[in-house]
Order: structure tokens, then C-alpha cells, then sequence
């Protein structure tokens, strides 16, 4: 199964933030639609990526007054991204090695969607379910 797949079933919405937004704004889109990772991008382009990690990290080490800062200052700048026609099984190798939980997906310099980590177990799943029912089907008709 390649990221295709799943970008096809979930969609390929991407929800971005500008860098210069404030971190408090960010952190209510986070909340408000209950996802884990924002890009940030600057007029299509991919300059870095948010997560709840970095917010955590940051709060740490800053303290609240980091609220009020760019997204900019905080963000994870090095972004792996992947392909659609990578495997889910590579993306999941690099998911584990790399610790990180969201992945863009780039096709030709352009942001076409996100898979986290959460989209991959939910497809596995569902393929897991239908080859135990598959199974099921070939053990009565046998």
C-alpha cells in the first residue's frame, strides 16, 4: 500500500499557519480541530512544521511568555516529507527512527497532504479486518 492510498481515502486537506502567526494562535487551531501537527507555510511554500512537542518543549524551556512569539521561533525547521508513491511500511520505518508522528507529502516541490501516524494505523487496520473477514469467507466455502 503506498501514502496514495490513504491520502485518497482521508483526503488531501492541508491545514498550514503562516510563520509569523503567534504560537497562542496556532495552539487554539490545534485544539479546535483536535489534530496534533499544523505546517507552516509561507505563500505554498513549506518552511517547517508545529507540534504539540515542540509547543510542550518550548513551554518548558521558555516559559508562557513564548505565547506571545512567532511560530517561527518555535517550529521544527528540517521537515521529512515523503511521496505518494512511498509504502506505508517505509513511512513507517521513518516515522519510528525519525520520532516524529506527522509527515508531509511533497510531489513536485508542492504540498499535496499530511498522513499522521494515526492515519496509518486506522488504513492497517482496516486491511487487517478485511483479510481475517476474507479468511473467514475461504474457511466456509473450503
Amino acid at each position: 500500500m503506498t501514502v496514495r492510498a490513504i491520502l485518497d481515502s482521508k483526503g488531501h486537506h492541508i491545514l498550514s499557519v503562516e510563520p509569523d502567526a503567534k504560537l497562542s494562535a496556532a495552539i487554539k487551531l490545534l485544539g479546535e480541530r483536535k489534530i496534533g501537527a499544523v505546517l507552516v507555510m509561507d505563500q505554498g511554500h513549506l518552511e517547517g512544521i508545529l507540534s504539540e512537542r515542540d509547543i510542550v518543549r518550548v513551554l518548558g524551556e521558555r516559559g508562557a511568555r513564548v505565547l506571545d512569539e512567532p511560530v517561527s521561533a518555535v517550529m521544527t525547521r528540517k521537515v521529512v516529507s515523503c511521496r505518494e508513491s512511498d509504502t506505508v511500511s517505509g513511512i513507517m520505518e521513518m516515522m519510528t527512527l525519525g520520532k516524529f508522528r506527522h509527515l508531509p507529502v511533497v510531489e513536485d516541490g508542492k504540498v499535496v497532504g499530511l498522513i499522521s501516524i494515526g492515519d496509518i494505523v486506522k488504513r492497517r487496520l482496516h486491511e487487517y479486518e478485511a483479510e481475517q473477514e476474507a479468511l473467514r469467507d475461504y474457511i466456509k466455502t473450503a
